[in-house]
């Protein structure tokens, strides 16, 4: 028996750091995209070879504990065939491989592409079947528990069910979604790598969640009433009790409660077809992200800087953890080589390294096949 899956990155449009903290997330699948084929085998060993690094790996499934240090690409594959086993599905030896157009390291979700494809796959060379929001949720795990990676559930989610020309709309606290109107036109997804290295980001990121976690317990009992996140805390609230945070707790507090507000507003104007609008909120979230949050960094801020100056660009944010990785800007395809070329002087001019351009429209989600 043999499987193809295809699964694509993701670029989070808005709601940024809001799913870890129950809250609602904005993403969308890209045309760009890992895929894996799969050939089912005797035994009980896997054999993965990833085409883009020239590596193969191999390891039995009867063996699958989590490994000590940094994570390699194929500990991704255990990672959720390990979860897959304590959802009850059997495993069989394989032979994978994976080619992948999906830039790695850039926080556009090329470890959850992995996951969903490799679990999709397993679960099909068993002989089983899946839904995607249950592998997304299996996947979710195996990144948290057995990479270690303290992730919300949006990359998987989104990887998984993401729909062509529509974005996403997930409430990370229910886990339900709906699919909302994408629908570009003349504009196209352009995605901008600052080529930054992301070393900051991990332990920046399990800080950020840590201060989140802080804030609850001081409003809660600030208030006399056990919150769960700052999900449940609105504006009003916080307002009353800020004085019981110091400034950084408060920041975060104010960011995650106005950016929630800032995904709902941004579903009402991809349903209006507003992108002026949805653009606008774009850029009132990376200005939260930048001076609240304190995620962003210097050659994020000149690629949205540089961005906002140029006619055709409706909008434009980091996207992702922070620290380095990507923006997005939601620019007219007529202004699109305009806009490389700005960012691009605006890069040389500063003394940073050449930036990577990668063009999208809203792509779809997981899928595979059997033969």
């Amino acid at each position: 028996m043999k499987v193809l899956a295809r699964a694509p990155g993701r670029v989070n449009l808005i709601g940024e750091h809001t799913d870890y903290n129950m809250g609602f997330v904005l993403p969308a699948a890209l045309d760009q995209a890992l895929s894996l084929y799969g050939r089912k085998t005797e035994g009980r060993v896997v054999t993965a070879y990833a085409a883009g690094l020239n590596a193969s790996a191999s390891f039995n499934l009867d063996q699958l504990e989590p490994v000590q240090g940094e994570p390699q690409w194929y500990d991704y594959i255990k990672a959720v065939f390990w979860s897959l086993r304590l959802e009850g599905f059997p495993l069989v030896g394989a032979e994978i491989e994976l080619n992948s157009n999906i830039p790695i390291g850039a926080g556009l979700s090329s470890s959850a592409a992995l996951e969903m494809a490799a679990g999709a796959a397993m679960v099909a060379l068993a002989g089983r079947s899946i839904s995607c929001d249950r592998l997304a949720i299996a996947c979710w795990r195996a990144e948290n528990e057995y990479i270690g990676v303290r992730c919300g559930i949006m990359d998987q989610f989104a990887v998984g069910l993401s729909r062509k020309d529509q974005a996403l709309f997930l409430d990370c606290r229910s886990r339900e979604y709906r699919h909302v109107p994408l629908i570009l036109g003349d504009y196209r997804l352009l995605i901008v790598d600052s080529r930054v290295n992301r070393s900051l980001a991990g332990s920046a990121y399990n800080r950020r969640r840590q201060e989140c976690e802080e804030a609850v317990e001081v409003i809660s009992k600030a208030c006399g009433h056990q919150f769960n996140s700052l999900r449940e805390i609105n504006l009003e609230t916080l307002n009353r009790v800020g004085n019981f945070l110091t400034d950084p707790l408060y920041r975060r507090s104010l960011y995650v409660i106005e950016e929630n507000r800032r995904v709902e507003s941004a579903v009402q104007s991809l349903e209006r077809g507003d992108l002026e609008e949805f653009g606008a909120l774009m850029l009132s979230s990376h200005a939260g992200l930048r001076d609240l949050y304190e995620v962003s960094c210097p050659e994020l801020d000149l690629i949205v800087d540089s961005a906002v100056v140029i006619d055709g660009v409706a909008g434009a944010r980091m996207t992702g953890a922070g620290f380095g990785g990507c923006a997005v800007a939601l620019v007219n395809r007529r202004s699109i080589d305009r806009l490389e070329k700005e960012i691009a002087r605006a890069f040389q001019d500063a003394g940073y390294r050449r930036p990577l351009f990668y063009l999208s429209t809203a792509g779809s989600g997981l899928s595979f096949e059997t033969f």
